[in-house]
């Protein structure tokens, strides 16, 4: 029973940095290699202020997320005005040099060897609450004016400004929204683990994210939440197929690509309003 519930609370760890991947790539467009790194942001700095500074967990996790918005805010103020494709290498790049940092850092990080002694403040029901508050945030961030002018700036950055809409604006504010629901999911994960390194999120764990939007839809969220379900839970069921996980994640989006191109749920979004529809229909007949 154990494992089960670890496994799924690493599933839902990771649905709540989908969620912000969603904004990112979903609603704007952009393709981040590097958001891995904030996720690094906000494990490490919760847990060296609860470990080293004697903070409270609830104290620690707000300042690191603040600070990852700040640091997100710094790079993002360059990187939302440049293309998509350039987009993707300088956030790849910066992962890269967070890294280093943290394996540099030694006598704060543990570097190489990582950072130990977290104590474990993240349980099963605050991972429940915690996706559940951000997968309610994020949709109504889609549905927000703001939400609408992300998806008209992903479908034509020209168009959208002509409509008088601020594209840089926009890709920022979704950006630090992105930032700060994936650095709060490296607290979550750090005070789950009570150990973190380096090596843990790098440009492949940002890669991985990508995948499980692409792979549920990429204009979905509901497709972006049952695809992350899906591909993080399955192989640590599939435990003797852990190895090959790259090679089934890179099989599955092969599929997908040619069969079904806009991912399992395309632009279908599961409701409240959804569900009455069709039980209204099933009634009427």
């Amino acid at each position: 029973m154990q494992f089960y519930i670890s496994v799924l609370t690493f599933t839902l760890i990771s649905v709540v940095a989908v969620t912000g991947i969603y904004v990112l790539t979903g609603l704007t467009g952009m393709f981040s290699l590097g958001q891995a790194a904030f996720m690094a942001i906000g494990a490490y700095i919760s847990g060296v202020l609860v470990v080293k500074a004697g903070l409270p967990f609830a104290l620690a996790a707000l300042i690191a997320i603040a600070l990852s918005v700040l640091v997100g805010y710094i790079v993002g103020l360059p990187t939302v005005r440049l293309r998509r494709d350039y987009i993707s290498l300088v956030t790849l790049g910066f992962g890269e040099a967070i890294t280093a940092l943290l394996n540099q850092m030694q006598s704060i990080t543990g570097g190489a060897l990582g950072f130990s002694g977290i104590p474990q403040k993240t349980t099963f029901t605050l991972t429940v609450a915690s996706a559940v508050a951000c997968i309610i945030l994020v949709g109504y961030f889609k549905r927000s004016k703001y939400g609408r002018q992300c998806i008209a700036a992903k479908s034509d950055e020209l168009a959208a400004k002509a409509m008088g809409i601020d594209v840089p604006k926009i890709k920022m504010i979704a950006f630090l929204i992105s930032v700060a629901v994936t650095s709060y999911a490296g607290v979550l994960y750090a005070f789950y683990t009570t150990y973190v390194d380096p090596g843990i999120f790098g440009w492949k764990k940002s890669a991985e994210w990508v995948i499980m939007v692409f792979f549920g839809g990429v204009n979905s969220l509901t497709g972006s939440i049952v695809g992350t379900i899906i591909l993080t839970s399955l192989p640590e069921m599939l435990r003797f197929a852990a190895e090959y996980r790259t090679v089934f994640y890179s099989i599955l989006v092969l599929l997908i690509i040619n069969f079904k191109p806009s991912g399992l749920f395309g632009e279908y979004e599961l409701s409240l309003r959804n569900i009455g529809i069709r039980r209204g229909k099933q009634d009427a007949a």
